[in-house]
């Protein structure tokens, strides 16, 4: 029996706002983690955590995602993307201002737990709204969505490390950052396709778990994610504590990672499109692992800031290409991506207690060992991201539509 092809997804009535809009909406996102981060050391001094502390309250964000990030699939389906992604990120611009008040280490953990919810699923939201809208434009842009993320990040920081050489009170920064984000992300959310699954699909269960052609493609993820999370959340106490740093230098360290992440990703789509997914995963893991090494060997700023942004250059364009991957499993972008984001931010959730761990059992240099480790098993796992990489001008691309609806699986691993 001859299967229909799918029909091709139709185009954006107002492609440039639709891109312009979910730039903005990945921009808001990441100014939100990077306004947390640049006041970890703060909030560590004030309930006098040890790294081990640290480690356990800065795990509990990723166990909020993971419990949280499977229901998003089925929010998105039923409402609609705009709608989801507009709420989500309400909820997670508003959490924000939660970690700086918490008066004591349990506390801090509960709302951590609240803070990883809202950004699991508010980032499924927004990447199956990312993953619809290139399918719809016909190009890459997963990499430079996910470059505006570390912008957002960037530019957030930078008023962190003013904030902390200003020795401005966390709760207060972080509170008004909070409605600050809250405005902004309901204003660009109004340019957000009103993009909905086709009538008659089926409702995406409660829990989205992940195909299996997908595992592998989560493991990169994973490796990717897990040294980015080490990075942004202790690369400040690294400075710190391993090199001597000032407070303001050691705030700096998450800028020197996210300003060369969030260049090498807007810059990523054009690289992609000229060495395809898995050659540039490959040269990333090697950049990557180049910096870890780096990192371990630094016993001043002068080297392991430098180390920190070849990581970020490294890891930059892996996770777009993973949520990019995922996205073409299967009928329905948000579950698949939802299944897959479990999978690969479970790094996040192990990644902030291993470090933490391994710092207290042995020593910062020792952790980063690890991060290098698992940079250096991306190349190993590239050929996973294959399905990212966008059709040849001579693909047949209705066989490639009618693979993606079926869930038929492309790549050669």
């Amino acid at each position: 029996m001859t299967r229909t092809p799918a029909p091709p997804p139709e185009p954006l009535t107002a492609p440039r706002r639709a891109r312009a809009s979910i730039a903005l909406v990945f921009g808001v996102h990441g100014a939100v983690s990077g306004s947390f981060v640049t006041r970890i050391p703060w909030i560590q001094d004030r309930l006098d955590l040890s790294a081990g502390q640290l480690g356990l309250a800065l795990v509990m964000p990723a166990v909020g995602s993971s419990l949280a990030m499977p229901l998003a699939g089925r929010f998105v389906h039923r409402y609609g993307g705009r709608a989801a992604v507009r709420v989500l990120i309400a909820l997670w611009c508003l959490a924000l201002a939660l970690p700086a008040l918490a008066p004591s280490l349990p506390a801090l953990c509960a709302v951590l737990l609240v803070y990883g919810a809202a950004a699991g699923t508010a980032d499924v939201a927004m990447n199956a709204q990312g993953v619809e809208i290139e399918e719809r434009l016909g190009r890459s842009i997963m990499s430079g969505l996910h470059g505006m993320w570390s912008a957002g990040g960037l530019l957030a920081s930078g008023f962190g490390i003013l904030a902390a050489h200003l020795d401005l009170d966390a709760r207060l920064q972080l509170a008004v950052t909070s409605l600050v984000l809250l405005l902004v992300g309901q204003a660009v959310c109004r340019g957000l396709p009103d993009l909905r699954a086709q009538e008659g699909a089926e409702e995406p269960p409660r829990f989205a778990l992940p195909p299996r052609s997908s595992l592998v493609i989560g493991l990169v993820g994973f490796c990717a994610v897990f040294a980015e999370g080490a990075s942004m959340d202790w690369s400040g106490v690294y400075l710190r504590d391993v090199t001597g740093a000032s407070a303001t230098v050691a705030a700096a360290s998450y800028t020197a990672f996210s300003l060369t992440m969030a260049a090498s990703r807007l810059a990523g789509d054009a690289v992609i499109r000229r060495l395809g997914a898995v050659r540039a995963t490959r040269i990333s893991g090697a950049v990557a692992t180049a910096g870890g090494l780096l990192v371990v060997a630094a016993d001043s700023p002068a080297l392991a800031i430098p180390g920190f942004a070849l990581i970020g250059i490294g890891i930059a364009v892996v996770v777009p290409l993973a949520f990019a991957a995922a996205g073409r499993i299967g009928p329905n972008p948000s579950q698949a991506i939802a299944g897959v984001a479990t999978v690969t931010y479970t790094s996040g959730l192990i990644a902030p207690a291993v470090i933490g761990a391994l710092a207290q059992a042995t020593s910062l240099t020792v952790s980063f060992g690890l991060v290098t480790a698992l940079a250096l098993a991306l190349l190993l796992g590239a050929g996973a991201l294959r399905r990212a990489e966008r059709h040849s001008p001579g693909e047949d691309v209705t066989a490639r539509e009618s693979d993606r609806t079926s869930g038929k699986d492309l790549s050669t691993i």
